[in-house]
């Protein structure tokens, strides 16, 4: 049995809020504009929260007549903030919030307004972060990734979703590849670039194998020639080895359920080694950071349509061979691909309509990463000038222990 009618309970917690918001502003102004005039103190934004509840409980005409009040009001005392040479409009946004919480509250309970509540406390608060934020940015990124999301969003819905002639996928499944390779790799770019800016090598190690393992191995084989603590190089050298393994894994998740399953075992246990060498390698005294591994962002759209071009064209090898040469041949081509990029070759295992099994699939992703470790296992001598060699003998390890794995827990 309720004692308290619910509408008291929405009521008290409007003019809470309502009551908060003042409070909030009221601080904000004193940080920043404390000798100019403003409109309203905290008193007057909790009435506007009840004004607002109770005009919206009467009716939607009473709600919206107190709204255009409340905007006739703002803008005879905008006109006086013009005359003064202040355009700030921050007092007007959360008034009209205020104003909401009560429909917010009658038409999404509580969470609705206490979100609203929390976001204006942050945003509030966040003004010097977000300047800094600002700052470190690069606004052309941000024109990238304009452009990404508008040839994502309009480009998307418009391609064929019928299947081409002889690859058996559709244009838009292979853009929706593209898409989602990007964006898991956008996102990895970001953290390396701006969250973890000043980060050490290995958590470079870690963010680079997310993003690009290959380039991360590379980069740090070339700071072995100006770093005394050589291990601490080998370490973050195979510790980007094995967080490649957890991106395929995640990215197998993504696009068949069913290999990942099959896959997941081997890729899990080959990045615990992995990292277990890394960790035993690792100097916690090390105090150096680095730059970030790779400048090119992943959204641009150069890179994004050779992704598409590749991806297209390993779809159409791995048809030709495991048509005409079978198993071997895939086995064969697995090795081959992985001493190139092995992302489109894998996600057109992933996502295409070949004759093969799961086994099968498997075997060639585990294969093609092997072959990628023997790789960057000669990138790291090559640009290292030879004194990684803890990190490329294991990588040789890892290498052949991934080409051999599937022949053990798949018997061939």
């Amino acid at each position: 049995m309720r004692f308290i009618p619910l509408e008291l309970l929405h009521f008290l917690y409007v003019v809470a809020l309502s009551f908060l918001v003042g409070l909030e502003l009221k601080a904000y102004r004193l940080m920043h504009t404390s000798d100019k005039p403003h409109l309203g103190s905290t008193r007057t934004f909790t009435f506007i929260g009840i004004m607002g509840y109770i005009f919206f409980k009467i009716n939607l005409y009473y709600f919206l007549l107190g709204f255009l009040a409340l905007v006739a009001i703002y803008l005879s005392y905008y006109f006086y903030k013009l005359h003064h040479d202040r355009t700030a409009i921050i007092s007007f946004l959360l008034i009209a919030l205020i104003y909401s919480f009560g429909a917010m509250m009658e038409e999404f309970s509580i969470w609705m307004p206490t979100l609203v509540y929390v976001l204006i406390v942050f945003i509030l608060n966040a003004n010097r972060s977000l300047s800094y934020i600002l700052e470190q940015l690069n606004i052309h990124e941000f024109e990238i990734l304009g452009k990404f999301l508008l040839l994502s969003a309009v480009i998307l819905p418009l391609l064929p979703d019928a299947p081409l002639p002889y690859l058996a996928i559709s244009p838009f499944k292979i853009w929706l590849v593209i898409v989602i390779i990007s964006a898991i790799s956008y996102g990895s770019y970001i953290a390396q670039k701006y969250i973890f800016k000043n980060r050490g090598y290995l958590i470079t190690g870690i963010l680079g194998g997310l993003y690009s393992s290959t380039a991360t191995t590379v980069v740090l084989a070339k700071k072995s020639l100006y770093i005394e603590n050589i291990r601490l190089i080998d370490a973050s050298i195979i510790i980007a080895t094995a967080m490649m393994y957890i991106r395929l894994l995640v990215i197998t998740f993504i696009f068949n359920l069913h290999v990942a399953i099959k896959i997941a075992f081997p890729l899990i246990s080959l990045s615990l080694v992995g990292i277990i060498i890394a960790l035993a390698l690792f100097k916690k005294e090390e105090t150096n950071h680095i730059a970030p591994i790779d400048d090119r962002n992943p959204l641009e759209l150069g890179t994004a349509f050779l992704f598409g071009l590749l991806f297209v064209a390993m779809m159409a090898l791995t048809k030709f061979v495991t048509a005409h040469y079978g198993d071997f041949g895939l086995k064969i081509l697995s090795f081959l691909i992985g001493f190139t990029d092995i992302d489109p070759f894998i996600l057109s295992l992933l996502t295409g309509k070949f004759s093969i099994s799961i086994e099968q699939i498997a075997t060639a992703i585990l294969i093609a990463s092997g072959s990628n470790n023997i790789l960057k296992a000669i990138y790291a001598l090559l640009f290292g000038a030879n004194k990684p060699k803890i990190a490329t003998l294991w990588l040789v390890l890892l290498g052949l222990a991934t080409i051999l794995l599937p022949f053990i827990v798949y018997k061939g």
